[in-house]
């Protein structure tokens, strides 16, 4: 990855700048980077961007060319610069591991570290974590609505650019996608890449009979045509199955048609009569088209026969719900050698922070392994190791549950520890296989596109009476 200790908000190193002239730069705070809502309406997020924010902090360093521009915009004293020049991640990093299933307010990660070094991280970490984040959960929709069928990152022409295409090419595979037409993302995480033609490649030769021919015969054993360049039905299917029936004879089959235009449930359901009836029941049929999860989850009620869906645009720029709400706010800080709980009031009640370094344990049913609820605790509180348990609705509670038969996990897991990483990073396969395992034991109501169940995130009593306490102290004073 590129060096991005400049890909930073100017604000970081005002406040940085004010905190050393201040002489509070050693100070030691924590800070939680959370998001406050779910994107697309959804029941949950999956964190996405872990490997490539570790990446970020841990090659933090300023050059002198960094340096001299900084002196360029402004007159920093050259004591601040050269505390730049030495600047050096040395904190420590908690963080939920990539594709687990979070929910509003559950630190994603937790950083702390003296305020010289933690202010310099929000920017850089909030890109990273939010992009990924919001994509993965765009294509963890797009996935249920699939039920089981292929799913395809087509997105890249349609990227914000480079750098979102390839990573949200990432995201997507976290979030459930089987492979994606971007081959640099290929080449550099290892996701599976999958491509057929365009109508260009149909439109230049004589005829389609000849296109689909010649596609053919460059890729004899995975030719998927695309059929509605002229007419789907009258003229793409007939050829397709022709090149089909040639296939065979040379020992090989046709892989798949692909739909990329018109109603796509008729469409699908007349191809697929048509291929079966032509003796090709096992060609696939791949569709594309503006695609989203509701479209999917629509075009399958209505019978569509679609083996595999390719999703570009909807899913690489998250269409519906552009940026996802994290961010990043301090929790405590040191005071006489202590870390003391800090605060941050609000008249919009979405923005009051959750105080304190907490941690997050989540609660399976010890029987079926379904996830029954989360709870924020303070980091010092002790877990419950498996006697019952009562839970209750922070914003309303006289709403409690108890808990019984119950096993549980805590989510966050030390990745920096002291400035060295301490954590040993998965493969991109492994985190999609855990991903789409830890999203399989929530139920379907939590899983549901429109309106889903609101899942259990709630805090213990004594985060809970200490969040009321600095209220009513802010608001006292």
């Amino acid at each position: 990855m590129t060096n991005l200790t400049m890909l930073t908000d100017l604000y970081q190193l005002n406040m940085m700048y004010a905190y050393w002239k201040s002489g509070i730069a050693d100070k030691r705070v924590v800070f939680d980077l959370y998001f406050r809502r779910p994107p697309f309406g959804n029941g949950y997020a999956v964190c996405a961007g872990l490997e490539q924010a570790l990446e970020a902090v841990l090659g933090l360093a300023f050059t002198e060319d960094d340096l001299a521009y900084l002196k360029s915009i402004h007159p920093y004293e050259e004591a601040f610069l050269d505390e730049l020049r030495r600047f050096r991640f040395t904190g420590d990093i908690w963080a939920v591991p990539e594709g687990t299933v979070v929910f509003p307010y559950e630190p994603l990660l937790r950083v702390e570290a003296r305020i010289f070094e933690a202010q310099l991280l929000e920017t850089a970490l909030l890109n990273l974590v939010n992009h990924q984040t919001l994509i993965a959960t765009k294509a963890a929709r797009v996935v249920e609505a699939a039920s089981g069928d292929g799913v395809l990152e087509f997105g890249l022409r349609r990227a914000q650019g480079p750098d979102a295409g390839l990573y949200g090419a990432r995201a997507a595979y976290i979030g459930g996608a089987d492979a994606t037409s971007n081959v640099l993302a290929g080449k550099r995480f290892g996701i599976p890449v999958r491509g057929t033609h365009a109508h260009a490649f149909v439109m230049s030769f004589p005829s389609e009979l000849e296109a689909f021919r010649a596609f053919a015969a460059a890729f004899p054993d995975n030719a998927v045509l695309l059929v509605d360049t002229y007419d789907t039905l009258r003229s793409g299917v007939p050829n397709a199955i022709r090149v089909g029936q040639e296939l065979r004879a040379r020992g090989f089959d046709l892989a798949g048609i692909r739909l990329d235009s018109g109603d796509l449930a008729y469409l699908s359901k007349e191809a697929r009569r048509m291929l079966d009836a032509a003796g090709f029941t096992k060609t696939r049929i791949v569709a594309s088209s503006d695609l989203d999860e509701l479209l999917i989850r629509d075009l399958k009620v209505q019978g569509a026969a679609i083996d595999t869906w390719g999703v570009g645009t909807h899913l690489i720029t998250a269409k519906d719900d552009p940026a996802l709400t994290g961010v990043y706010k301090l929790v405590a800080e040191e005071e006489n050698g202590r870390l003391i709980p800090r605060i941050k009031v609000s008249e919009n009640p979405a923005k009051v922070t959750i105080p304190g370094k907490k941690k997050v344990i989540r609660f399976y049913d010890r029987d079926t392994g379904e996830a029954l609820a989360d709870l924020i605790m303070l980091h010092d509180e002790p877990v419950p190791t498996g006697e019952p348990f009562e839970i209750f609705d922070p914003v309303h509670p006289y709403r409690r549950k108890t808990l019984c038969n119950y096993e549980v996990r805590e989510l966050l897991v030390p990745v920096v520890i002291g400035g060295q990483p301490v954590y040993d990073l998965p493969s991109l396969d492994e985190v999609r296989r855990y991903s789409l395992e830890e999203r399989s034991r929530f139920s379907p109501e939590v899983r549901r596109l429109v309106n889903p169940h609101e899942y259990p995130v709630d805090l213990s009593e004594a985060l809970w009476k200490l969040r009321n306490r600095l209220l009513l102290e802010a608001r006292g004073r």
